[in-house]
């Protein structure tokens, strides 16, 4: 390794990673316009509506708001069985999980449970749920070695075929058939059972949010300055030194992917409790994939996940509001969206390995 006293040069301050974003977003801009322009609709109309989307309304931002809120609760949970060595793409069937669960727990109280007892209850039942989903996996890969991005991304389509058998089944979950127009979902959770909105009647934010936000700010401490977190580190640095020092690696491998998996299927339950407080097919819309995303973006960080998460959020309901006010097609939005996670996701790798090749 060498080391270079020169000054650095002007072109080093290109490779920060705050100008490699805003490069990312300038053309991810520039290709959303072009997309805009080829669907015929006037940018500066196109705008107005991906703003009104996004921040126009208090209805609007609290949609986002809660998208945001279950991204980052499964980031989260990618990050913490990240810094134990392992890789969870399995947050769609954890996410189903702990939906499938939440939902049967709420639809065995009592009509008129209290909101104390209600929601938690039905959070728990998820988040636990959501932790046997990946225990499964995480046993797999500490007892047979089998790899955990397989277990977990076969556990996906399990958790999403689960979801799709309990509410087309009236023995299950499915809602009385009174007609041929009675959709396949399950009955509306009791009020007790509904999560409590925190920003008054015309925002659909929900306590949610305020979950998301304890457990990206207890989750980044318990990483960075507890022994627990120090413990994951290590393993995931290492597993094999990490026995030779006496940690019980298995059991930390399994923790930290039990985690993850309950903190996604703590999201999937509080998709259930929020509006229109019933389980119904694809009711996941793909969160888990997307907070999947935004783990591998954040790179570990916790800040980075709040923030991925918050833009990710408030693209998805602005791109909503594209289509609907402007015409815009919605695959012209899931064009620009995906193209924004690749730039910032190559721009990173550049700007890391020319500061490896630097030093």
């Amino acid at each position: 390794m060498t080391l270079s006293l020169a000054p650095p040069r002007p072109l080093s301050r290109l490779r920060h990673p705050s100008v490699l974003a805003a490069g990312a977003a300038l053309v991810t801009v520039g290709l959303g316009a072009a997309l805009v322009v080829a669907a015929g609709t006037d940018p500066a109309t196109a705008w107005a509506a991906l703003e009104e989307g996004m921040f126009g309304s208090p209805y609007s931002v609290g949609t986002s708001l809660n998208s945001a809120a279950v991204l980052a609760l499964i980031a989260t949970g990618f990050s913490v069985a990240h810094r134990a060595g392992l890789v969870n793409v399995g947050g769609e069937g954890q996410l189903c999980a702990g939906g499938l669960a939440a939902a049967a727990t709420g639809l065995a109280l009592p009509p008129q449970v209290p909101t104390a007892l209600g929601v938690p209850l039905t959070l728990v039942a998820g988040f636990l749920a959501g932790t046997l989903w990946a225990w499964l996996a995480a046993v797999l890969r500490t007892r047979r070695g089998t790899s955990e991005v397989i277990t977990t991304l076969l556990l996906n389509f399990v958790g999403v075929g689960a979801v799709s058998v309990a509410v087309h089944e009236e023995g299950l979950l499915r809602q009385p058939v009174t007609s041929s127009e009675t959709l396949p979902q399950s009955e509306a959770l009791p009020a007790g059972a509904h999560l409590p909105l925190i920003a008054g009647a015309e925002s659909p934010a929900t306590v949610i949010v305020a979950v998301a936000a304890v457990a990206v700010v207890v989750t980044a401490v318990v990483l960075r300055f507890t022994g627990t977190g120090l413990r994951l580190t290590a393993v995931g640095h290492s597993p094999s030194a990490s026995a030779r020092l006496g940690l019980p690696v298995a059991r930390l491998q399994e923790g930290g992917l039990g985690v993850a998996g309950g903190l996604a299927g703590l999201a999937g339950a509080c998709l259930v409790a929020t509006a229109p407080y019933v389980l119904a097919e694809h009711f996941s819309s793909g969160y888990g994939f997307t907070g999947l995303v935004v783990g591998l973006l954040a790179r570990g960080s916790l800040i980075a996940v709040a923030a991925v998460s918050l833009l990710l959020g408030f693209l998805t309901s602005g791109g909503i509001n594209l289509q609907l006010a402007a015409g815009v097609p919605a695959s012209s939005v899931q064009i620009v969206q995906s193209v924004l996670v690749l730039l910032i996701a190559a721009t990173m790798l550049w700007s890391n390995r020319r500061t490896g090749a630097a030093t």
